[in-house]
């Protein structure tokens, strides 16, 4: 009767560790597909925020370009001029598919660790009015790369007074808000620069952009 008490003690421990190292392995098995799930929504996410995101501007200037040539020690000059008008269409780009970041999964934490820096196209539409020249000072192509030199010049200054650029971060921290409130969702944390980024207004202050 004993033997057969200690045998069905033993039967019944065997099991229960049988039952018990499954249950534990369903549970692992478990947490490492929710730690799956998780990273790969956390990765389409990303790709999806990974795009060109473009802000489109226009600019108009007129500007009136001189040249003289003189001769005979200088009592002799021709001079060429040209009033010149230019309509420019600007893009400032942001290329989000080059942004580098990290995902720490046991620590439930993206770093994002590099966003690109804007990039600036000109296309300028110069056209020349009012043109003045001579056989001994005509217009040539140096003439026109100085005016096409100077015009990009004048834009550029124009587009940094403008709020082209500034339009053009809160379109991409508009984008990068959208990681962040995946993983706030999940409960997982987005850093930059070694701080939590938790709204927004972080985005402005801790990314510099």
């Amino acid at each position: 009767m004993q033997n057969l008490i200690k045998r069905i003690i033993v039967l019944g421990s065997v099991v229960l560790l049988v039952v018990l190292a499954f249950k534990y392995c369903q549970f692992k098995k478990d947490d490492d597909f929710t730690i799956d799930y998780n990273t790969n929504l956390i990765q389409q996410q990303i790709l999806n925020v990974g795009k060109l995101v473009v802000t489109e501007g226009h600019f108009s200037e007129v500007i009136t370009y001189k040249n003289q040539q003189k001769y005979l020690m200088d009592m002799v000059s021709f001079e060429k001029k040209a009033l010149v008008v230019v309509n420019a269409n600007v893009t400032v780009a942001y290329d989000l598919h080059k942004m580098k970041y990290d995902i720490d999964e046991k620590n439930k934490t993206i770093t994002i660790l590099n966003i690109p820096k804007e990039e600036i196209t000109i296309n300028p539409d110069i056209q020349f009015y009012d043109v003045e020249q001579s056989k001994l000072n005509p217009f040539t192509g140096d003439d026109y790369n100085k005016i096409n030199k100077s015009v990009k010049a004048n834009l550029a200054k124009k587009i940094d007074k403008s709020s082209l650029k500034s339009n053009a971060q809160n379109r991409l921290i508009s984008e990068l808000s959208k990681i962040l409130i995946l993983t706030n969702s999940m409960g997982w944390k987005l850093q930059y620069n070694g701080k939590t980024i938790e709204s927004d207004k972080d985005f402005n202050e801790d990314l510099k952009l």
